[in-house]
């Protein structure tokens, strides 16, 4: 199947060239918020990877409703809105529900599907009619091969903006796996293939607090798996400082460690598409 490449702004998801989904899990407030966006984008200038960044106004599927779930979405939209003008960054944020696409779409390059809710057909249908380009996450609970179902749901809506992103499988009890034959199965669809690499990593059933909620230790192997697999874009959250992030904690990388990871992984990238089939 010929290879697909979807736009977003300047960057070319799809070509040879590896981007960067990166961000705090959740907006936060301003100064967390744009603190973080300076870094990356900084960054990204320095290691010349291109850089989309990404927050969630809202995670509608926290554990406990006593749990920080964001700013609701005017405000977090209003915040994604001044990174990307003050930046000149494309934005990517996830909705939850039909009436928050409208809204979103105003102010985001790309709309993102969560995991959970990839299979829902008309948040899935509603966001492609946006004419956005559509970030539909991989459902812990769904075959790889079987992500072809909602890329055509959008597809039937007249929109083959389309990016696919992997972030493990439930496999046996509050854990994720991630099994490289599924970025091969993501890109047999010939649609970009991203690596969320830190969501793949928590553990579930622990609060994202707890320094247990996740392991950070299996990053960069995973993220290498990913590269060597052949993924187009790499998806991390990042935060001045996790153990004070308001979601995630456990599992986001403190932005002082992002250029270190990173480098190989650009390194072993043009490698892999050097000697790419």
């Amino acid at each position: 199947m010929d290879k697909k490449i979807v736009n977003v702004g300047d960057i070319a998801c799809g070509s040879d060239k590896l981007f960067l989904i990166a961000g705090p899990c959740v907006v936060e407030d301003v100064k967390t918020m744009m603190v973080t966006a300076e870094f990356l984008v900084d960054l990204s200038q320095k290691l010349n990877i291109p850089l989309i960044f990404k927050s969630s106004f809202q995670k509608d599927n926290r554990s406990s409703l006593e749990y920080y779930s964001g700013p609701g979405m005017e405000r977090g939209l209003e915040i994604l809105r001044k990174i990307k003008e003050q930046f000149q960054v494309p934005i990517i944020t996830d909705v939850h529900y039909p009436d928050q696409i409208k809204m979103a779409a105003d102010v985001v390059d790309i709309i993102q599907i969560p995991a959970y809710l990839c299979m829902q057909s008309t948040l899935v249908v509603d966001a492609a009619k946006t004419g956005k380009v559509i970030n539909i996450k991989h459902g812990q609970f769904l075959a790889p091969e079987n992500m072809i179902k909602p890329v055509e749901k959008a597809i039937s809506a007249g929109n083959d903006q389309i990016l696919l992103t992997e972030r493990g499988y439930t496999f046996g009890y509050n854990d994720l796996v991630v099994d490289p034959r599924s970025f091969y199965h993501l890109r047999q669809t010939g649609y970009p293939v991203i690596f969320d690499v830190t969501h793949s990593i928590r553990k579930y059933g622990i609060p994202s607090a707890d320094p247990a909620g996740g392991s950070r230790e299996f990053i960069p192997t995973l993220a290498r798996a990913g590269v060597a697999a052949g993924i187009d874009g790499l998806f991390l959250e990042t935060h001045p400082d996790p153990s004070r992030a308001l979601c995630d904690a456990a599992s986001q990388m403190c932005i002082d460690d992002v250029e270190s990871f990173l480098k190989p992984l650009i390194e072993f990238h043009d490698l892999e598409v050097k000697y790419r089939d």
